[in-house]
């Protein structure tokens, strides 16, 4: 063999050498991925010059747009869906940012809250972590589920309305049956009274019925198995309970007075009186003059023909008027002891009231 053909064959070994050793660096270097990275590459370099477009929103209202991820989504479908729902402008341009950044095989499904005033790549992170996606919501003691129902329908973030809700709460709701067992609650009532009061934070994806068994677990959590034992010693379902503490709720403007109101109320229940409570006849007139809680005029306590109003009916209401917090619960199975049978608000604007244990007491306590 001429010593050229050697020369040649031991070069041609030589590249082939140093070919297979470039192979193997590369298959190494790119985690045994070298068709991805170079595409990823690629993508980036495509990228570059378009970093404007991704860093640049498509406005500056930060009003969340509930966007939905279903299973099964393509990037290419997320991004088209995205640019419908008017969060980006360049549906392939996301998609590019997405598999330059790996993050095509991280979008999960489920909901989220996106604003145009979040730039493309912003949005295109937020899509990998659907669990950071929450609603805030909160329920102020006092309330009845109308309220509850148009605080929902102020909430941009639910993807349900009020009337979905109070369908789900409304009479003939279906509560857990151990949940209805354990109040006392009778068949076919809504679940008005047990919509506890709280600061919640939900999850995005919450539905009506979910949200209904959120507050129904909260409120036992909070009073119903701690409480349901004192009821109960005391002749009383937690029902008839909440209900008295619906009442409660209404009436009292300071918290430390509750004890003092519920002893009223307890005394006339006791002497078989009517409970002659205003907020039973503000329940039973309902929604007048866009207030759920309408001032009442003397005219309605005769008027205002209800199996709520207390001034004709004797006895607890059929059920509660309003979502009471802890401490009116409590007030209802804890009564301060008190000899009075009377209450009216404080001419001193305080808050507070006065109390008669007799009706010409408590006509004398009207103010001037």
């Amino acid at each position: 063999m001429s010593r050229i053909v050697r020369w040649l064959l031991t070069a041609a070994v030589l590249l082939a050498a140093c070919g297979a050793l470039a192979l193997i660096t590369l298959f190494v270097v790119t985690n045994g991925n070298p068709v991805d990275t170079l595409q990823n590459l690629a993508f980036r370099v495509q990228l570059s010059s378009r970093q404007s477009e991704l860093n640049t929103p498509v406005g500056s209202d930060e009003t969340p747009v509930r966007f939905m991820v279903a299973a099964g989504d393509t990037p290419r479908i997320v991004a088209q869906n995205l640019a419908a729902a008017g969060l980006i402008r360049d549906a392939e341009l996301f998609v590019t940012f997405v598999r330059a950044n790996d993050l095509d095989t991280q979008i999960e499904a489920g909901t989220y809250f996106l604003a145009q005033s979040e730039p493309l790549t912003e949005i295109a992170y937020a899509l990998t972590d659907s669990g950071a996606n929450t609603i805030p919501f909160r329920i102020l003691e006092g309330w009845r589920m109308e309220e509850v129902a148009a605080a929902i329908d102020d909430n941009p973030l639910f993807g349900f309305s009020g009337a979905d809700f109070l369908r789900a709460v409304g009479p003939g709701a279906t509560p857990d049956p151990a949940f209805t067992a354990a109040t006392g609650m009778p068949p076919g009532t809504s679940l008005e009274g047990f919509l506890f009061p709280e600061t919640y934070t939900l999850p995005a994806s919450v539905t009506p019925e979910m949200l209904r068994d959120i507050l129904l677990d909260e409120f036992m959590l909070q009073a119903g198995a701690p409480l349901a034992a004192s009821a109960q010693a005391q002749g009383l379902s937690l029902y008839e309970a909440v209900t008295l503490a619906s009442i409660i709720q209404r009436e009292a403007v300071r918290v430390d007075e509750m004890p003092l109101i519920s002893s009223v109320y307890r005394n006339r229940l006791e002497a078989n009186m009517r409970l002659e409570a205003d907020p039973t006849v503000q329940y039973g007139i309902g929604n007048r003059d866009g207030r759920w809680w309408p001032q009442i005029t003397q005219a309605d306590y005769s008027s205002a023909v209800s199996p709520y109003n207390t001034y004709l009916n004797t006895g607890l209401p059929p059920g509660p008027i309003a979502s009471p917090g802890l401490a009116a619960i409590h007030a209802a199975l804890a009564p301060q002891q008190s000899p009075y049978y009377f209450f009216r608000a404080a001419c001193d604007g305080s808050g507070y009231h006065v109390f008669a244990i007799t009706f010409d007491e408590h006509v004398a306590n009207a103010c001037p």
